[in-house]
């Protein structure tokens, strides 16, 4: 996927109440029972339908290294989802989103003032219409640029002008050059 991407979903599953299978077998037949049918597994996972059928069955235990990547990110996507909408609603509606970063930061301001772009680690707590839009974008299939840019938004309007208490003349807030970025609900 994506930095901003990743960096949601690692967010939302934070949020999970039990841990997704770890061995191959318990993969596969979780995927199975979700997908019902080893027919659907072995398409979406660009394997034989026999090959599913040994794992289930844990004939087969350890997968090759690009097939285990494929497994785990399908298992992840689809692991508790009432859990994974939950988070998401609240975290839109009431919580709010952290976003902790490191990255090159700067603004366009008018003359005079010191809008020169420079390496900051930020951790700020935006508010929940920001999670709200940045959710919804990525729901949306929103690349890293959209979502990069709703994430400056809010930097702008929460770390530079503190809810309209200063800075009022900030025009836009440039975000480059990501060291770091996580984002907590």
């Amino acid at each position: 996927m994506s930095l901003f991407g990743d960096g949601l979903e690692a967010a939302v599953h934070k949020a999970f109440t039990r841990p997704a299978p770890k061995s191959a077998g318990a993969q596969m037949r979780y995927l199975v029972k979700q997908l019902k049918g080893t027919k659907a597994v072995a398409q979406m996972l660009r394997i034989s339908q026999r090959t599913v059928e040994r794992y289930v069955k844990n004939q087969i235990k350890k997968p090759r290294p690009d097939l285990a990547a494929r497994l785990e990110r399908e298992v992840k996507n689809r692991w508790q989802p009432q859990i994974r909408a939950r988070a998401r609603r609240q975290a839109a509606t009431t919580g709010g989103i952290v976003i902790d970063t490191r990255a090159r930061i700067g603004y366009t301001a008018p003359i005079g003032s010191t809008d020169e772009d420079r390496l900051r680690h930020l951790t700020v707590a935006l508010p929940p219409h920001y999670a709200a839009r940045l959710f919804d974008a990525q729901q949306a299939g929103a690349g890293d640029q959209q979502l990069q840019q709703i994430a400056a938004e809010g930097l702008k309007e929460v770390y530079f002008q503190d809810n309209g208490r200063r800075a009022g003349q900030l025009e836009e807030v440039r975000f480059t050059d990501i060291e770091h970025l996580e984002f907590d609900l």
